[in-house]
C-alpha cells in the first residue's frame, strides 16, 4: 500500500529493499519472495552482513527461493557467484570489513573498511525504497530516547535515530524493530509507516480464526458425525480461503489508516475530542501509547499538521475496541446482524454444510461484534460512530444497524469492490476521493435512517422497504433529475471519467447524488402507495422549481470551522430535505387521482403570487458571491411559509 500510494506498483516496478534478517526466518523470509522485483541489496542477522550493490532480480530471486526451502540456512549459504561486484556475506565476528568501490558509492561513504556494529549501523541509515524488519530487536529510537529508555541492551550498539533513517517506507514484519516515538519521529519527517502490530496482524487473525472454525468443527462432529480424518481433510482444504480472509482484513484495515491520514490535519479536532473520550472511559492511556497532549495537538494544529500513521494506527485500534466492547455488552439482541455478515467470517465451504451451526457458534455474539467493528471502523473511520452518537442520541448498536442498512441499500460493498480492483491503473488519491464520497453519502443516509426508525431500527425490515426503491432511483438517475440536478449528475460522472474511473462506475458514483433525497422518495412512496418514479420526477421538478438543488449545493459549500459550524450545517443540510419531505407529504394527503406532477401544478397555479415573492427573494441570494449561514437559514425560513401554503 505504502508504494502504490505513491504511484510504483511493486509487481512491475524494481524497487531497492534493506533488511533484518535472512531467508531462513518466516517473516524476513516470504516477505523477500512477495516481488520479483525486489532489489535486495543489503541485510544482516545476529550472524551475518550481506551486501549486494547492483542484484540481478531474477538470479538473486531465484537464490532467495532456492534458501528459503532448505530446513536450516543462513547468509552463508547464498551462492556468493551470483552477488554483484563487490558484494558479498561477511561475518560479524570480523574485527574489520574492507568495503569494495560498489559498497562505498551504495553507503555514500568513503571509509575504505568498517567494524561490523559501524557498518550495520551505516546500512540502516543509506538510501533504499523499503527497510524491512524481519529480525527480532528494537533497532530505530526516537533522538529524544536514550538506549536505556528502549530497554533492549543487546542491540544498544546498533541502534539509530529515527532521523537518520533515509528509505522511504518501513515494513515491520518483526515486532519493535522501531520505538513508537521513533516510528512518530520518522513520520514526521516523510517516512511512510504503520505500526508493527498492523503490519503483522495477520497472525493474530490467523490464529482467532483457526479457533472460530475448529469450534464450528467440533459442533459439526456432534450434530453431524464429521470424523476426524474429514475434518482435518476439511481443516486442509480450508488454508488459502483463511489465508485470502485475513489478506483482505489486512488491505481493509491499512486502507482505513490512509484514508484517515488524507484528512488528519482537518479531523485533528474530531481525533482530539475521541482520544479525550477514550481516556475518560479509562480505555485508553495516551501517555502509555505516546499520542500528544491537548497542549501539543494545538501546536500541530497551529502548523496545519495532523497526526502520523503510526499514531492513527493507535487510535484506530481502541475506536475498534471500544466499538466491539459496546456491541459485545449490549442487552440488545444482535439476531438481525445474522442476514449479513457473520457467514462471511467463515470459509465457503463451511457456510455450504454447516450453515445452520454458524448462528448458534458458542461465540456467535463475539464474532458478530469483531466483524461489525471492524467494517464500521475501516469503511467510515474511528470518529464516526461517537458522533453519531453525540448528533442523534441514538444507542451502538442502532447505529451499527443503521450503517448495514445504509450499506445495503446504497450498494456500497459492489461500489467498493469496484474501486479497489482500480488498484494500480488510477492514481490512489483518486480512489481515496471516491471513498471519501461513499462514506458521506452512508452518514447521511445513517442520520436519515435513524431518524426515521429510531431504536426500532430492524435491518431485515428496513432493507425489505427501502432496497428495491433506491435500486429504481440509482438506474433511473439520469431520467429523474431535472435542470441543474441533471447537470451536477453529468458533470460528476464526467470528472471521475477524466481521472480515468469506468464509465459505470463513474455513473453508480453520480448517482449516489440522489441518496438523501431517494430515501425520502421511497418511504414516501411506500407509504403513501404510490409509483416511485413519477414521485421522483415530481420531487425533482420541485426542487428545481424552488431553488432547493442551489440551496443544498451552497449549503456543502459553506466553509466551517470546528465541530458546532458541521453541525449546524448538516443541520441547515437536514432542514432543506425536510421541507421538501413534507411538501410531498401534504401533496399525497390530497386524496385527489391526480398524479404527482398534476397535483404540483394546481398548487403553483394557486400560490403563483407568493411563489413570485419567494422568487424574488431567492434571486436575490443567487446573486450573492459568499453564501453564508445566515442567507441560507432566511432560505430555509421563507421556504417553510411556502410550502406551509399547501
Amino acid at each position: 500500500r505504502h508504494f502504490r500510494e505513491q504511484g510504483v506498483d511493486v509487481q512491475k516496478n524494481p524497487f531497492t529493499v534493506i533488511g533484518i534478517g535472512d531467508m531462513s526466518g518466516d517473516v524476513f523470509g516470504n516477505g523477500m519472495l512477495l516481488s520479483r522485483k525486489i532489489k535486495l541489496v543489503a541485510a544482516f542477522n545476529h550472524m551475518h552482513i550481506f551486501l549486494d550493490p547492483d542484484p540481478d532480480m531474477a538470479a538473486s530471486f531465484k537464490e532467495r527461493q532456492r534458501i528459503f526451502r532448505l530446513d536450516r540456512s543462513s547468509w552463508d549459504d547464498y551462492n556468493d557467484t551470483l552477488i554483484s561486484k563487490g558484494g558479498g556475506v561477511f561475518s560479524r565476528q570480523a574485527k574489520q570489513i574492507k568495503l569494495s568501490h560498489e559498497v562505498r558509492a551504495m553507503l555514500n561513504t568513503s571509509e575504505t573498511s568498517m567494524r561490523p556494529l559501524d557498518l550495520i549501523r551505516t546500512i540502516m541509515r543509506m538510501q533504499a525504497d523499503l527497510w524491512w524488519n524481519g529480525g527480532i530487536g528494537t533497532y530505530v529510537k526516537a533522538s529524544t530516547e536514550s538506549h536505556a529508555d528502549v530497554g533492549d541492551r543487546a542491540n544498544d550498539t546498533v541502534r539509530i535515530d529515527a532521523n537518520e533513517l533515509n528509505c522511504k517506507v518501513v515494513g515491520e514484519g518483526g515486532n519493535l524493530g522501531l520505538t513508537q516515538r521513533g516510528r512518530i519521529e520518522y513520520s514526521m519527517h516523510g517516512g511512510r509507516i504503520n505500526t508493527d502490530f498492523i503490519d503483522n496482524s495477520a497472525g493474530v487473525d490467523s490464529s482467532d480464526r483457526e479457533v472460530n472454525i475448529k469450534i464450528l468443527l467440533t459442533a459439526a462432529a456432534k450434530e453431524h458425525g464429521l470424523d476426524t480424518a474429514k475434518r482435518n481433510k476439511l481443516l486442509a482444504k480450508m488454508t488459502d480461503d483463511v489465508a485470502q480472509f485475513v489478506l483482505r482484513s489486512n488491505y481493509l484495515q491499512t486502507q482505513s489508516i490512509s484514508m484517515m491520514e488524507a484528512r488528519a490535519p482537518e479531523r485533528l479536532s474530531e481525533t482530539a475530542r475521541l482520544i479525550s473520550n477514550l481516556e475518560k472511559t479509562g480505555l485508553l492511556n495516551r501517555d502509555l501509547e505516546f499520542l500528544p497532549d491537548e497542549l501539543e495537538i494545538d501546536e500541530r494544529r497551529q502548523r496545519g499538521q495532523g497526526l502520523t500513521r503510526p499514531e492513527l494506527s493507535v487510535i484506530l485500534s481502541y475506536a475498534k475496541i471500544d466499538l466491539y466492547n459496546g456491541l459485545e455488552g449490549s442487552d440488545q439482541a444482535l439476531d438481525d446482524f445474522l442476514t449479513t455478515d457473520p457467514q462471511r467470517y467463515f470459509p465457503p465451504i463451511l457456510r455450504k454444510r454447516y450453515s445452520d451451526l454458524i448462528p448458534v457458534h458458542r461465540l456467535s455474539r463475539q464474532i458478530l461484534a469483531t466483524l461489525i467493528a471492524n467494517n464500521i471502523v475501516n469503511r467510515m473511520g474511528p470518529t464516526f460512530v461517537k458522533r453519531l452518537q453525540v448528533d442523534t442520541g441514538a444507542n451502538i448498536v442502532t447505529i451499527a444497524r443503521a450503517y448495514i442498512v445504509a450499506r445495503e441499500i446504497c450498494q456500497a460493498s459492489e461500489i467498493w469492490r469496484q474501486i479497489e480492483e482500480l488498484d494500480n491503473q488510477i492514481p490512489a488519491k483518486i480512489q481515496q476521493s471516491m471513498m471519501f464520497d461513499v462514506g458521506r453519502i452512508l452518514r447521511h443516509a445513517c442520520y436519515w435512517l435513524i431518524e426515521r426508525y429510531g431504536d426500532d431500527l430492524d435491518i431485515v425490515k428496513a432493507v425489505d422497504e427501502l432496497k428495491a426503491g433506491m435500486t429504481t432511483v440509482y438506474a433511473r438517475a439520469l431520467s429523474i433529475v431535472v435542470g441543474p440536478g441533471k447537470e451536477r449528475q453529468r458533470s460528476s460522472a464526467m470528472d471521475y471519467m477524466k481521472n480515468g474511473v469506468p464509465e459505470k462506475l463513474a455513473k453508480k458514483m453520480a448517482a449516489l447524488l440522489l441518496t438523501r433525497g431517494g430515501l425520502d422518495i421511497t418511504d414516501l412512496t411506500n407509504r403513501h402507495r404510490k409509483e416511485i418514479i413519477p414521485t421522483a420526477q415530481m420531487y425533482a421538478i420541485l426542487s428545481d422549481r424552488l431553488g432547493i438543488v442551489w440551496m443544498n449545493r451552497s449549503v456543502e459549500n459553506l466553509h466551517v470551522e470546528g465541530r458546532w459550524q458541521a453541525l449546524a450545517r448538516s443541520n441547515l443540510r437536514d432542514d432543506f430535505y425536510r421541507i421538501r419531505r413534507d411538501f410531498v407529504t401534504r401533496l399525497f394527503s390530497n386524496r385527489s387521482r391526480k398524479t404527482p406532477q398534476e397535483l404540483f401544478g394546481v398548487w403553483t397555479e394557486q400560490n403563483a403570487t407568493a411563489i413570485r415573492v419567494f422568487d424574488s427573494v431567492l434571486a436575490d441570494m443567487q446573486l450573492k458571491q459568499d453564501v453564508d449561514f445566515a442567507t441560507l437559514s432566511v432560505a430555509s425560513q421563507e421556504l417553510r411559509k411556502l410550502t406551509d401554503s399547501l
